[in-house]
């Protein structure tokens, strides 16, 4: 018997669950009382939508003392509606406008667990460039001076090459329609920005900031063109 996709496309399709979904593509776990909010809808009705996307595997639930924490269950439902947000605005709008009014959210943001926006554009024509990765159709793999360069940072590339997800995937972004780097590399590469504190996460939103000094260190960092994301 064939998948039946009407089931996952009825769940994703109500308003207040695509709205739940979207506020998890920040790659937070956040509480049934923060998700109806970001849906606006009240507790009792968040619980049974919530109930829902755990049930068809959409969502994960995770406890911590007395309260249940919701995320994405994994980059795959994440890579899926960032095709959605990509497919709905084109569809959308006889006048082409792509992705977010808010300018900070189009420069930099995260997608899930890696960099989206014209940063992370910026960071695949980069890496792609200096040939650190290939690009063959719509699959990308690690050269081996993208491996090189990598371990000297730290990778551990070859625990990498072991798990399930993929190294390298390319995952087309929804503001900039261009390729930006996803897999467990780009997941690697947005967490050392982060713990460098080149960038922060905004509290209230998937805008991803860096500071001055964060700017100067990443595009040195990964030999990006000056002023490419600025």
């Amino acid at each position: 018997m064939e998948p039946d996709i009407s089931v996952i496309s009825s769940l994703i399709g109500d308003r207040a669950r695509s709205r739940i979904l979207m506020a998890l593509m920040s790659g937070k776990a956040l509480t049934a009382t923060e998700l109806a909010c970001e849906a606006e809808i009240s507790a009792q009705t968040a619980s049974n939508h919530l109930s829902k996307l755990v049930g068809s595997n959409l969502l994960v639930v995770r406890k911590q003392g007395r309260h249940k924490y919701f995320q994405l269950a994994n980059h795959q439902v994440a890579e899926t509606l960032e095709m959605l947000l990509n497919l709905s605005s084109t569809l959308g709008s006889q006048k082409i406008t792509t992705g977010p009014a808010d300018p900070d959210l189009k420069k930099s943001r995260i997608c899930y667990d890696h960099l989206a926006g014209v940063t992370g554009v910026a960071l695949y024509d980069a890496l792609l460039g200096q040939e650190m990765i290939s690009e063959n159709s719509q699959n990308i793999t690690l050269t081996e001076r993208g491996e090189l360069f990598f371990q000297k940072k730290g990778v551990a590339v070859d625990e990498l090459k072991k798990g399930k997800r993929p190294i390298c995937k390319s995952c087309l972004d929804w503001s900039e329609r261009k390729s930006h780097l996803a897999g467990s590399l780009g997941q690697w590469i947005l967490e050392d920005a982060l713990a460098k504190q080149w960038a922060s996460r905004r509290l209230d939103s998937r805008v991803i900031t860096f500071s001055k000094r964060g700017v100067s260190q990443f595009t040195r960092c990964y030999q990006i063109e000056p002023g490419s994301f600025l």
